[in-house]
């Protein structure tokens, strides 16, 4: 599972004011106790001797050992005074630690080689919010969808809309719940305001709390930044062909509203070749039938879509006219 760069800097930089913060904080601290207790000051800067002595150890010793043992005993000591002035005084003897908001990692992001799990759920919150800034991500997700706006009359293959959708909103749940590199591609298909949207993104909720990186974007959006980026014009970009290509969810909205051109079906092309190739999942919707997306597309396009997507297709009047 990966994640674009700007979100591991982003959680580096995050990370380092969290570290700033709590020892700014712990130095105010010891500032306003060593005010009212001076000793705490003078054994403050007692540790920091020995500190630098231990470094001589190292140079010049001639009894490392024994001397570092000593030096150890001394500080041993230290601490042990400064903990009990403090409780004496009406404080936990921890008052004058460093208060970082990870215990674990101390706010490094990482224990040893290991990235620490609050790294870990920085980088789901920033991905989140990514997505939030584009696409009402809270508001979608499986609890919201409501199969009650589907049309309960049975249809000519003996099932409702309503129950249709109902199937596809617990195929979906299932989906996101197993995400992994090996899911299959999903093309959501039917009219406007059927939920398309909706399901992408309550998929999208599911996987990013998985720790997966998700893009999602509409064709118009998405195409027109790659072309702007391939022509150099990167100024103000929200979708860099990097991470669309190598995320591991692709949610590719809105198929076939785009401004069609030579480029924009040559990179659609190349979008979905090169995730297939990747076997990097990928979700599509649109509103057109696949007669209509193969009179718009070549048929390299509408084979790969055909041959390696699941259709799922919803059926009914626009739930957002009704509601």
């Amino acid at each position: 599972m990966s994640y674009s760069q700007e979100v591991y800097s982003r959680a580096a930089e995050m990370l380092e004011r969290r570290r700033e913060r709590a020892n700014l904080e712990a130095q105010d601290r010891f500032d306003e106790i060593s005010e009212k207790l001076p000793e705490l000051d003078i054994i403050q800067r007692k540790l920091a001797q020995i500190g630098l002595n231990i470094s001589k150890v190292f140079l010049y010793s001639t009894d490392k050992q024994a001397d570092i043992e000593q030096l150890m005993k001394e500080s041993l000591d230290l601490q042990e005074q400064k903990k009990a002035i403090l409780i004496k005084n009406g404080y936990g003897e921890n008052a004058l630690d460093v208060q970082f908001t990870c215990p674990a990692c101390k706010d490094t992001g990482f224990i040893g080689s290991r990235r620490c799990k609050c790294h870990n759920e920085l980088l789901k919150d920033i991905e989140r919010s990514n997505l939030a800034k584009i696409a009402p991500i809270e508001d979608c997700t499986f609890e919201t969808f409501d199969t009650r706006y589907y049309p309960e009359q049975v249809m000519e293959n003996g099932i409702s809309p309503r129950d249709k959708a109902e199937k596809i909103k617990n195929s979906c749940s299932k989906y996101a719940v197993n995400f992994g590199r090996s899911s299959k591609n999903i093309m959501f298909m039917g009219g406007t305001g059927l939920g398309k949207t909706h399901l992408s993104l309550a998929i999208a909720n599911v996987v990013i709390n998985k720790g997966c990186s998700v893009v999602y974007g509409t064709a118009q959006n998405i195409l027109s930044d790659l072309q702007n980026e391939n022509f150099g014009r990167d100024n103000n970009l929200r979708y860099y062909e990097r991470a669309v290509l190598n995320c591991d969810l692709l949610i590719l909205d809105d198929l076939g509203t785009e401004f069609k051109s030579n480029y924009t079906v040559a990179c659609l092309y190349n979008i979905i070749n090169s995730r297939l190739s990747a076997k990097l999942p990928t979700i599509i919707s649109t509103n057109f039938t696949l007669d209509e997306l193969e009179d718009k597309y070549d048929q390299r396009i509408t084979s790969r879509i055909t041959g390696e997507y699941s259709q799922l297709v919803l059926v009914g009047n626009d739930i957002r006219y009704i509601k």
